[in-house]
């Protein structure tokens, strides 16, 4: 008889490679400067890397708590209330995560059933769509308004029916920049009065903020807490993305429920770095001059990038500032992405990789958290591009 080989029904059958990986192995394969992907390339704290070798010199190298290290989530809490006035508490509200998309996948596996609704704004975060829809859910798409990204209100309004289970936000925005204003809070907060609608807030960009905006975090507001999951990061804060470390909170009921679902999967986040962090939390310059820092970078890359033919989209957060090009040119985003990587050296991410549909506003997005030598590399080579 014939062997019978299994085959799989794939849960996530319109999903590829993703576009982050395809343009880094052509920044690679070509040897251009990788403005693409979101990690720095300058190093992280030497403080907070001899702290972790001390906290494994000192024997914390076995599982910690499942919920996170104690002293962490006591220290989360503080700093939370230092700059949220928010009050947590630490054992029944704070989980440490193997990242902040984890946090964001083990959020919604927690409340998504089948059939459920949820509003996704586009661009958006490129594992909302797939960690929504390998629950069983529907994304309800609404695109931000080009080109300021700015939340179209009425239309969340007239998408809500009686299946919409929650709403995304993200602010500082990836991949724009976008920040959510206190207008948007209160639109927001009218929306979910009175309802069954859960909040998945990502902020994991919360200190890359600029400009001397506030950031509108979800722990500033009780009421909208009290529905909310919200999502950090510390990759984003201390420089260190490959250590895919992130925390969630939520109130006690919620929390219980993600906790769930969390213990089966990984069970517990690597000890020694956590130690570290619990020790480094302390100096808060770290996080507290992480905006002003960046911001310099951002500003020193926009003033390089006006002597090129692109035309600068303001980003007042994260990594990363959008550049559109459509004054100049017809060529599709994905297009002209490969060919900046092929024949300029220059590697970058077409923003119609964040919409499920391609949605092509002749928009790249380029990230500034380089060295500015970096920087400089790259924009010398598009100086020389011919659109």
């Amino acid at each position: 008889m014939p062997s019978i080989i299994p085959s799989i029904r794939s849960k996530l059958p319109d999903v590829g490679t993703t576009i982050f990986t395809v343009m880094s192995q052509m920044a690679v394969e070509y040897q251009a400067v990788n403005l693409g992907q979101g990690f720095p390339d300058f190093p992280m704290s030497d403080e907070l890397t001899a702290l972790v070798d001390t906290a494994m010199k000192n024997g914390f190298n076995q599982y910690t708590h499942m919920n996170g290290l104690p002293l962490l989530r006591e220290r989360l809490a503080a700093k939370a209330a230092k700059l949220y006035g928010s009050d947590l508490n630490p054992e029944t509200q704070i989980t440490i995560t193997p990242g902040g998309t984890y946090a964001i996948y083990t959020a919604l596996t927690t409340v998504l059933q089948p059939g459920d609704e949820v509003i996704v704004f586009e661009p958006a975060y490129d594992s909302y769509i797939p960690n929504i829809e390998i629950n069983g859910a529907k994304p309800v798409l609404i695109s931000l308004q080009f080109p300021s990204y700015s939340i179209p209100w009425d239309e969340v309004r007239a998408k809500l029916t009686a299946r919409t289970r929650m709403i995304m936000i993200n602010s500082p925005h990836n991949p724009t920049g976008a920040v959510l204003d206190q207008n948007d809070i209160d639109q927001l907060r009218s929306i979910v009065k009175d309802t069954n609608i859960i909040i998945l807030s990502d902020e994991v960009y919360e200190h890359l903020i600029y400009d001397g905006i506030g950031h509108q975090s979800i722990l500033r507001h009780p009421d909208l807490l009290e529905r909310s999951f919200v999502c950090f990061s510390f990759g984003k804060t201390y420089h260190c993305t490959g250590w895919k470390l992130g925390y969630c909170i939520s109130p006690a009921e919620m929390m219980k429920e993600f906790r769930k679902v969390h213990q089966f999967n990984c069970f517990s986040c690597d000890t020694p770095k956590q130690v570290a962090i619990a020790a480094y939390i302390e100096k808060e310059e770290a996080y507290r001059t992480l905006g002003p820092f960046l911001q310099q970078k951002r500003d020193f890359f926009r003033e390089l990038m006006k002597g090129t033919p692109f035309q600068c989209i303001p980003s007042h957060g994260s990594y990363f500032e959008c550049y559109s090009y459509g004054h100049f040119s017809g060529e599709a985003d994905k297009a002209l992405a490969i060919r900046l990587t092929k024949e300029y050296g220059v590697a970058t991410i077409p923003v119609s990789a964040f919409y499920k549909n391609g949605e092509d506003n002749k928009v790249l997005r380029f990230c500034f958290a380089k060295k500015e030598e970096t920087l400089q590399k790259a924009v010398e080579k598009l100086l020389t591009f011919i659109p």
